[in-house]
This record gives structure tokens, C-alpha cells and sequence, in this order.
């Protein structure tokens, strides 16, 4: 077997356990609030977000796939050596996201993907192969790096003015409930966490899957880059699998580092996220389900006791966001320079 045979295999597989480990560090994502609330025992929750996670990817279409697979540029680069920049970038993605679920830190997959990546193409090939955007954002479009970031940046923001908005509304409906209304909003939590499930795995799993079919074009297994369904199976078991096996660490983080979560802010929470997600996976706009989830429940903190929120927790994980792309990028350079010396080649 030749040497890119082999090197598209092991890129293949390695895509697949960054989607396993993309499942993984956000099951607390999607069950923290449900767990918190006591709407579902964590058995529950497994069943439950597993099927709809199953499904996201199968029904959520290919728009985030198109966006990362498209905002680094290899046309031209030697196959070995370009299959050696994606196993290193997703190297860097995977040892940081273990990193932080390890010390129960909510991070972001997206953001280690994105560091990762850009980290082995600038110190293989140079800067000039990242479509970085900022040339057609003059245009008035949207899109490479410049499309990706303003995703990741701007969902926070929006996940936080959403939930705050709809924890008053909620708060308005249910001014005049006794509190046997929170067996009813324990209950509508099955629909939201599934909601959420959903959402999360045809946001998440595309990103996978778009580099998966990256690895196939630049391996000259496929003519265009038009994502195959049995790539979409795949990507759609390994996140799925990912999530049953759970990263529970960060529950306790999301669920009750922040802002002590009730069944209301559950409900709000799960109802924030899911179309915030949603919207950007229609949109082809990659976000981090961690940042949503996240501010969502600091958005509900705010609207109800703003001094509730325990903002030093929040700065902590905003401090954590800042470096993800930085330090996944330095762990894709290091895998690099360790691969380069048993490919060898030159840029």
C-alpha cells in the first residue's frame, strides 16, 4: 500500500474520533440543564439525545459541511503533504478538547477545529492557503475564516440576548403558576432536549463531515467536493457514539457554576440554544453548541438576579475561549513538525 493510501486512511479515522471526542466533550452540553433541572435521569437523557443527535446530521443538510470544508485551500499542495496538514489539525483539535474535558472546562470543539487547522496550514504552506475572507467581506459576503469567527462570536452574544428575552417572557406566562407547573416544565423538556439534540448534531457533525470529504477530494477519491452519505452516516454514528459515552465532567459547570438552573431556566435554556443552532446550521454558520448553551444561561441568570450569576465562573470560561484557538493551533504545529520528520517533504 502506498503512502497516501494509508495517510487517507489514518485521516479518515482520525476525523472520526474528532467527532467521537466532539460528542463526547458536549454531551454536557446538551443534558447539563436537563440533568440540573431533574426533568430526566442521566439514562434518560442518554436515550433520548441520542436518537435525535443520530438524526441531526442525516436530515440537517450540508450548508456547515460547504463552510468548513472550503475555508482552507490545498488546491495544488502535494496530497501526502496536504493530508499530513489535516491529521495534524485535527490532532491539535483532539488533544485540546480532552484537555479541557479532563479539568471540566467548557471549551469549544469548533474553536479547537478552527485553531487547529489554521495552526498546520500557516507553518506547512503559509497563510496564503487559508481563504481567510476578509477580501470579500470588503465585497459585502461572508465567507471563509472571516464567516467561521463571526459565527463563533456572534452566537454567544445572541444566546444570551435570546435567553434573556425568553426567560421574561416565560416569566410573564407563568407569573400567576403554582409551583406544580414545574412537573409541566420538566415534562415540555423532553421536546427542547431533543430540540437541542437535533440542532447540535447537524451543526456538530458537519464539521466533520466536511473535513472528511476534504480528505477524500485532496486524496483523489472524489471529483468534487459534494459530501457522500455514507460519509454523513458515519460522522452521524461517531458523534452520536460520542455523546452516549458522555463527558459528564462539565455538568456540573453548565448546570450550576454559573447560575443555579430550575426547571424555567431549563425550559429557556434548551429552547435558546436549540434555535440559535438551528438557525446557523440553515445558515452554514459553524457555532460553538458550548458558547450558546452557556450564555444562554447567563442571559436567564441576568434577566431574573443578575447578581445570582457567578460572573468569575463566566470570565474563567471566556478566558478559556480566547486561548482554545491559539493553543489547538500550537498542538497542530508541534504534531506537524513530530510528522514532518517521518513524511519529510518540503512545503
Amino acid at each position: 500500500m502506498d503512502t497516501l493510501f494509508l495517510l487517507a486512511v489514518a485521516t479518515v479515522v482520525i476525523v472520526l474520533v474528532f467527532d467521537y471526542t466532539n460528542g463526547f466533550h458536549d454531551a454536557a452540553n446538551i443534558v447539563a440543564t436537563v440533568i440540573a433541572s431533574r426533568a430526566m435521569t442521566p439514562a434518560q437523557a442518554v436515550i433520548i439525545v441520542g436518537v435525535f443527535e443520530f438524526l441531526g446530521p442525516l436530515l440537517g443538510g450540508t450548508a456547515v459541511a460547504n463552510t468548513i470544508g472550503k475555508f482552507v485551500t490545498l488546491d495544488g499542495v502535494a496530497p501526502v503533504l496536504s493530508l499530513s496538514i489535516l491529521l495534524c489539525g485535527l490532532i491539535g483539535a483532539i488533544v485540546w478538547n480532552l484537555g479541557t474535558w479532563y479539568f471540566g472546562i467548557p471549551s469549544s470543539s469548533s474553536h479547537a477545529l478552527v485553531g487547529g487547522l489554521i495552526g498546520a496550514v500557516v507553518v506547512a504552506v503559509g497563510p496564503a492557503h487559508v481563504a481567510w475572507g476578509f477580501g470579500e467581506l470588503a465585497d459585502g459576503h461572508l465567507t471563509g475564516i472571516v464567516k467561521v469567527l463571526a459565527a463563533l462570536v456572534l452566537s454567544p452574544l445572541i444566546g444570551f440576548w435570546v435567553g434573556f428575552l425568553i426567560h421574561r417572557l416565560l416569566s410573564a406566562l407563568l407569573v400567576a403558576a403554582n409551583p406544580a407547573a414545574n412537573s409541566r416544565l420538566r415534562g415540555l423538556q423532553y421536546f427542547t432536549a431533543a430540540g437541542l439534540a437535533f440542532s447540535h448534531g447537524a451543526n456538530d457533525a458537519q464539521k466533520s463531515m466536511g473535513i472528511l470529504t476534504l480528505v477524500l477530494l485532496l486524496g483523489g477519491f472524489i471529483p468534487t467536493f459534494e459530501v457522500p452519505f455514507w460519509v454523513m452516516l458515519a460522522c452521524a454514528t461517531a458523534i452520536t457514539l460520542g455523546i452516549m459515552s458522555g463527558g459528564w465532567r462539565i455538568v456540573r459547570t453548565l448546570g450550576f457554576a454559573i447560575y443555579r438552573v430550575r426547571p424555567i431556566h431549563a425550559l429557556g435554556s434548551q429552547l435558546t440554544s436549540a434555535a440559535v443552532i438551528m438557525a446557523a446550521s440553515i445558515g452554514g454558520a459553524p457555532v460553538s453548541t458550548t458558547h450558546v448553551v452557556a450564555t444562554s444561561i447567563m442571559g436567564i441568570g441576568a434577566s431574573e438576579r443578575p447578581r445570582a450569576v457567578r460572573w468569575a465562573k463566566a470570565k474563567d470560561i471566556a478566558m478559556t475561549w480566547l486561548i482554545t484557538i491559539p493553543g489547538a493551533a500550537l498542538v497542530a504545529i508541534q504534531a506537524y513538525a513530530l510528522i514532518h520528520l517521518f513524511i519529510g517533504g518540503s512545503p
